[in-house]
């Protein structure tokens, strides 16, 4: 099930103070959330159950106080939201993509060596 979990922008913030530091309990991740993006306590703990519901996040009892952890490392979450993105709005293209960040951006000279270095290496590896 998680494999297929994309999180909103309201859930990537609270998934970012989970991965920043787990486990958590709903009072160590509300204080953070209140710091982070002035969220109440009660859309901390909400955000919490929508969350461990669908199965971003699991909940455990350590010493006799609930906790919360990611499901989902960040790196794959990452992947799937930008393989998301990539199908949704460039419909698969990554050379569209690439493209029209390159016609809307000024590239520096590193940026663009950067890129043909990954695609030289991705070639060397198709081979």
């Amino acid at each position: 099930m998680r494999d297929s979990v994309l999180l909103t922008p309201t859930e990537w913030k609270l998934m970012e103070c989970l991965w920043a530091s787990s486990p958590r309990t709903g009072r160590q991740a509300a204080e953070y959330m209140k710091k982070s993006a002035l969220w109440s306590r009660s859309t901390t703990l909400t955000m919490l159950r929508r969350m461990t519901e669908k199965g971003a996040v699991q909940s455990g009892e350590e010493n006799g106080v609930l906790c919360y952890s990611p499901l989902i490392k960040r790196e794959e979450a990452a992947v799937r939201e930008t393989d998301d993105f990539i199908d949704r709005v460039y419909h698969g293209s990554v050379s569209l993509l690439v493209s029209s960040l390159a016609d809307r951006q000024e590239l520096s000279d590193g940026e663009i060596e950067e890129l043909k270095r990954i695609l030289h290496d991705t070639e060397k590896e198709k081979k």
